[in-house]
């Protein structure tokens, strides 16, 4: 970087170091909303001391990776105290004053409460004072806190770089009240390079030169906000505006990416209009800024003003990428955005209602695709998110959406799919049974009354009572406050010509065994759930020629409703609005069974979702799945064929270096082979859009299922892309890699590490790091793991390389071996994230109790509450899996050899 900036920096840390005071001058002046009452809210900080604004001045060192900084907080203090607790990690005090410059008597820093203590004197009286802070610290080299990116371009290696606070990591920029309770105002000073762009939460109020090289960049104050939401992005950056409904709405890139912004800037536009109108509460900033980052993370965040996406998540380039991309890059854009009202503008009070946030804005990311694109039929080609959740929620370690929550560690562990998914679910079922107009009502009264303020679970119910006039509360109560899912035993029974169907409910549950008493597992509480757990369930029954609910009811214990004539079949959960599991009959399944090929797809999909987890349960034999399977055409649309993929390959995962593992691949190579022939390599007018992700799909999987056909194809298609890119359209460029990279011997694997290497588009260099990550030969392999020990992959694709040689690479003991053996330095490089969960979620490969035994006897996966919830979580996820392997691989086995040879 230039030498006069680092020496800037210098002169700044030589001042820190001898405690001069660093003061920043008064913020603009603004006006702090009236400060939170803090009643009932949980926390780790004392409230007797609140901030109101911060007015924060950084100047970052790009080539020492250090910064300098200083803040100036109004406080409030709220009863006398000669105390002050607030958060900070790997921050140092250089200088700390109250008022009128008077000096602290006592800095006490606690590491591992990631807190200082700052005592005075005299006690601070009630009332408004001003605390000054100078300090120092360090720029991370893993997304967390504030971190560099450095990145390929035509022009060689550049560094930029951006921040990621959430949930607990403002504390590593700047002194500060790091809980969401805490709201205040922002106002940033930062010192760069004149050549950079400087992005944070509002717009710019002024830039002014400092030196030849450098110049300060001051924004204005933000609204009042959590610390979590505060971002800084700055580098070598352009551009592209459009305005929106009094509000600019940008996308940030690097230089001479500007224009793949184009998508996600018209979706952007579309969905501000749609939100104003939907949440009846206007954005409130003056900008909108959707900055795209060429590593750091994997996702997004939802900064206020200023969201940061990895860069493929945003940016849509026609060359590259397949026009499918832009379903996720809309929809990743779609919970952003949606997280500036739910989030931002209303922000729980804790962790424990993050699904406030993140399941509000996983239900409105599907709700605005399905307006804006209803040709995508979101809801219905989402449905394996549901899936997931549910899968999770039957589990022994599930936990309740609403879950306490006592420190960072677990708060990490709670962004999970009962937050995300299970909470998106329990949203659209909830508006379904009030109806869509009278939840936006409640939605729109929640907003006005709690803008700008924090709220709670209950707040939310509150509102949509008031609303419908029905008992919300008590309904989303069950599905919030208890862990679990229900099941609804259906039994159809006739009286003269009128159907009846019985219904009895229970607690869905797969079950595996239990961790051994000594585990370091077994410290973790089981599931909220009891075993007679009950719910009030919104159940929809009908019969199929209706094609909706004759009658929805609120089930509670046990019920009896009217379905129609006698004969007729009967479906539960008709459009597969509810979070349940169904259990028919033998009559009625087998009736259910027949009428398959009638069924809206919506309702395919369920019938299967829930046929396939009976079977993980143990309370259906594998036959009854399989033979839903027999009943799909060829020309079924994509959400039912990615249900039977979705299992074919947990079945295959489960059967790797077992004898039924051939015959297995034989059937579903068959199956799925009739599909792909229908759809072939080529566009050819059939399927639409959803059928273009069912033909890169199917590629890829059948590949990875030994079609030696496929796997030719490929190979073939890639040696004419290395001679002719335009000869691989965008769309198979991915599969198509993938399986180079599965079969990869010695030439193949350098050649996609060499198109990786000079590649400088992020889409490209990702695709081809994931391709070799992918290779099944243990010697490459190994390579590919040592590569995460150097500099030349990007921090965020450390992880991802590793876990793909585990799984796509098969090579899971490889990688577990090499993660034990290199844990400290990998822990290191990749940040408390890693150190808290990585090893835990890799060991999920495995599939026996010798390696789940093994995760229970790793420390360093239980050396945090939040990590030791973790460790559970993925150690029954190993059980579960040997249980199933272990009772449904033979079933299946013999199944098939009873099946009669097709014609």
């Amino acid at each position: 970087m230039n030498p006069a900036f680092a020496a800037h920096v210098a002169r700044a840390a030589r001042l820190a170091t001898v405690a001069a005071v660093l003061v920043l001058a008064a913020a603009t002046g603004a006006t702090a909303e009236p400060v939170y009452s803090f009643a009932g809210t949980p926390g780790k900080l004392p409230k007797t001391v609140v901030p109101t604004h911060y007015a924060i001045e950084l100047e970052p060192s790009l080539e020492g990776l250090t910064f300098a900084g200083t803040e100036l907080v109004d406080i409030e203090v709220r009863e006398p105290t000669a105390r002050i607790v607030l958060n900070a990690v790997n921050l140092a005090f250089v200088s700390a004053t109250i008022d009128n410059g008077a000096q602290i008597a006592a800095m006490a820093p606690d590491a591992a409460a990631e807190t200082v203590t700052l005592t005075f004197p005299q006690p601070l009286a009630a009332g408004a004072h001003q605390l000054r802070i100078g300090f120092t610290g360090q720029i991370n080299k893993f997304g967390r806190g504030l971190f560099s990116v450095d990145y390929p371009t035509d022009k060689g290696t550049r560094r930029m770089l951006s921040s990621h606070l959430e949930p607990a990591d403002a504390r590593r920029i700047f002194p500060c009240w790091d809980e969401p309770a805490f709201k205040a105002t922002f106002a940033l000073t930062v010192t760069v390079p004149r050549a950079f762009l400087a992005v944070s939460n509002m717009p710019v109020a002024k830039e002014e030169p400092v030196t030849p090289t450098l110049k300060q960049v001051t924004f204005l104050p933000t609204p009042r906000m959590s610390s979590y939401l505060l971002v800084l992005t700055v580098g070598e950056l352009e551009r592209l505006s459009a305005q929106s409904e009094g509000v600019t709405v940008s996308v940030v890139t690097t230089s001479g990416k500007r224009d793949q912004g184009r998508f996600a800037l018209d979706s952007a536009v579309s969905l501000l209009r749609y939100f104003n109108d939907y949440f009846g509460v206007k954005y409130p900033l003056p900008k909108l800024d959707l900055i795209a980052l060429p590593g750091g993370f994997n996702g997004a965040m939802e900064n206020w003003g200023g969201i940061t996406f990895f860069e493929s998540r945003l940016l849509f380039d026609p060359t590259s990428n397949a026009g499918g991309v832009r379903r996720g890059i809309f929809s990743i854009l779609a919970h952003e955005m949606a997280h500036q009202w739910f989030g931002n503008l209303v922000t729980m009070g804790w962790w424990d209602n993050l699904w406030l946030n993140e399941g509000f804005a996983s239900w409105m990311q599907v709700k605005a695709a399905e307006r804006l694109y209803p040709q995508w039929r979101s809801w219905l080609n989402s449905n394996g998110q549901k899936q997931f959740a549910m899968n999770l929620d039957a589990r022994r370690t599930s936990r309740p959406i609403q879950q306490p929550v006592a420190n960072e560690t677990e708060a990490m562990a709670v962004f999970d799919g009962i937050t995300y998914s299970k909470g998106q679910a329990v949203i659209r079922m909830l508006e379904n049974y009030l109806g869509e107009d009278v939840f936006r009502a409640g939605i729109r009264s929640y907003m006005a009354a709690h803008a700008y303020g924090n709220t709670t679970t209950a707040d939310l119910w509150k509102a949509l009572e008031t609303a419908s006039g029905k008992p919300v509360a008590g309904i989303a109560a069950t599905f919030t406050e208890q862990a679990g899912l229900p099941l609804i035993v259906a039994e159809v029974t006739c009286s003269g010509e009128e159907q009846r169907v019985r219904l009895r409910q229970d607690r869905f549950t797969i079950r595996a065994e239990a961790p051994a008493p000594d585990s370091p597992t077994s410290s973790v509480p089981a599931s909220s759930a009891p075993k007679d757990a009950r719910w009030q369930v919104p159940v929809a029954v009908g019969p199929l020629r209706a094609m909706r609910p004759s009658e929805t009811i609120v089930l509670r214990e046990n019920g009896e409703i009217a379905a129609g004539r006698c004969g007729e079949p009967v479906k539960l959960n008709l459009g597969d609005y509810g979070y349940y599991r169904v259990e028919y009959d033998a009559a009625s399944r087998a009736a259910l069974t027949k009428s398959f090929a009638v069924m809206a797809p919506a309702d395919r999909v369920n019938l299967l979702a829930d046929s396939w987890a009976l079977v993980e349960a143990g309370r259906a034999e594998p036959q009854s799945y399989l033979e839903l399977v027999e009943e799909i055409g060829s020309d079924d649309n994509l959400a039912v064929w990615e249900q039977v993929i979705r299992t074919f390959t947990r079945l295959d995962w489960l059967a790797r270096e077992r004898a039924e593992r051939p015959a297995l691949r034989a059937y579903a190579r068959g199956k799925l082979r009739t599909v792909f022939e229908r759809l072939g390599w080529d566009v050819n007018g059939r399927g639409g859009d959803d059928g273009a992700l069912l033909r890169t799909r199917l590629i890829r999987v059948l590949g990875e299922f030994g079609d030696e056909q496929i796997l030719a194809e490929a190979n073939r298609r890639f040696a004419g892309f290395l001679q002719n890119p335009a000869a691989l359209r965008p769309a198979l460029r991915d599969p198509v890699a993938h399986l180079v990279g599965v079969t990869a011997d010695r030439k193949s694997y350098d050649t996609l590490l060499a198109l990786a290497r000079k590649s400088t588009s992020t889409v490209e260099r990702v695709r081809y790091y994931s391709a070799l990550a992918s290779a099944r030969d243990p010697a490459l392999a190994r390579e590919t793991l040592e590569l995460t020990l150097t500099d030349e992959l990007p921090s965020n694709l450390v992880g991802s390389a590793i876990n793909t040689v585990a799984s796509a690479g098969e090579q899971p003991d490889l990688a577990w071996a090499f993660v034990r053996r290199n844990f400290q330095a990998l822990a290191n490089k990749q940040g408390p994230y890693f150190r808290n969960s990585f090893a835990a979620n890799l060991m999920t490969n495995f599939s026996d109790a010798a390696h789940a035994a093994e995760l229970a006897d790793f420390a360093p996966a239980h050396a945090t509450s939040g990590g030791k919830i973790i460790a559970a979580r993925s150690h029954e996820a190993i059980m579960i899996a040997a249980d199933v392997k272990a009772r449904v691989l033979p079933a299946i086995h013999d199944w098939l050899k009873r099946r009669p040879t097709p014609n």
